[in-house]
């Protein structure tokens, strides 16, 4: 979770709803992440060597969350800048575009990072969508200007020079839900947490997903203690399955549980000026179980996990509120926005 960051920005009345359930904070950008899956889903479904290698850029890179410009400064920061200053530019048409720091920054350096705003509309949350993706998918009319340009960074005002279709690049990725599991879970505040140890010890790794979906991608072997599996046996029809199942139901699981976690163990530090950080947390677990292309209602068909539940209950006939239904939202949908809310 983002904490103490643009907390102003998070916290109003009410936001969108995600698939029936009403966030307490602004996460339309979280949300964002099962657009990255759709991307992946449809370069993978053309069946070329180069549409994989573009799927597979899109899984390690990202394209569509937590966005943001690296820049080069003409001259170095006169001092020290904190993670989310203020930072406003131009785009190509010389509106404005708004963003803050993406990082706390020291007094010299000419390499800047600078993580776009984004707003509580999941339509228009964003307008720079750069990363890995391809084609239409790249939306550059939110981005920074190419070239060189102006752009103030706490008051200061700097020259600067970069290439909006190379440098526009993402800090959130359906990879990095795997990779950056060992610090977040393994070695997390509240650990040992159980259904993360499970996994881990099974598979002797806590980038289990990220092996997983690699060696699928190359066609080679994974080398985990148990359950390995030797990807050179299949052809595209089969890796791709293995893929974006992976992907989903590996990397973005995995994840969305250590959101949970990390709420929980926020609750549990006893901080009674802190609410706004477990609520954003919650949020943002269900953000990365629903996805942004649910809806409001959770009635469009998404690519993550609560579009699984909701394809099994076609499967199994468990629709509506009291699992009877043969179609429609699946019951365990109806349960865990009931839990989650």
């Amino acid at each position: 979770a983002d904490a103490g960051v643009w907390g102003s920005l998070r916290r109003r009345l009410s936001y969108e709803k995600v698939a029936t359930y009403s966030p307490g904070s602004q996460v339309t950008d979280h949300c964002a992440i099962d657009r990255d899956q759709r991307a992946i889903e449809v370069e993978l479904a053309r069946k070329t060597n180069e549409a994989w290698q573009n799927a597979q850029q899109i899984y390690l890179q990202g394209g569509n969350s937590k966005s943001y410009a690296l820049i080069t400064l003409s001259e170095p920061l006169r001092s020290n800048v904190a993670k989310g200053t203020s930072v406003t530019g131009k785009n190509a048409d010389g509106n404005e575009v708004a963003g803050k720091m993406y990082d706390t920054t020291s007094s010299g350096a000419v390499n800047v990072k600078v993580q776009y705003a984004t707003t509580d509309v999941q339509d228009s949350y964003v307008q720079c969508q750069v990363g890995a993706l391809v084609g239409e998918d790249i939306n550059l009319s939110g981005c920074f200007a190419d070239g060189e340009n102006t752009i103030n960074i706490g008051g200061e005002v700097y020259t600067y020079t970069y290439t909006a279709a190379t440098e526009n690049k993402n800090g959130r990725t359906i990879a990095g839900f795997s990779t950056q599991l060992e610090d977040k879970l393994k070695n997390g505040p509240g650990a040992p947490y159980a259904d993360f140890e499970y996994f881990r010890k099974y598979y002797g790794t806590s980038d289990y997903a990220d092996q997983w979906v690699n060696a699928a991608f190359e066609g080679g072997r994974t080398s985990f203690t148990n359950g390995n599996a030797d990807f050179s046996q299949y052809g595209m029809e089969g890796r791709e399955q293995i893929i974006k199942k992976g992907t989903a139901y590996m990397n973005v699981w995995m994840y969305t549980l250590r959101e949970f976690e990390d709420a929980l163990d926020d609750c549990k530090r006893g901080c009674i000026n802190c609410n706004d950080d477990p609520v954003h947390a919650w949020d943002e677990g269900v953000c990365f179980y629903t996805g942004s292309l649910e809806g409001q209602d959770g009635a469009p068909s998404g690519y993550l996990l609560h579009q699984l539940a909701d394809k099994r209950s076609l499967d199994f006939k468990t629709g509506g509120p009291d699992g009877t239904d043969v179609d429609g939202q699946s019951k365990l949908n109806y349960d865990l926005m009931d839990e989650f809310a």
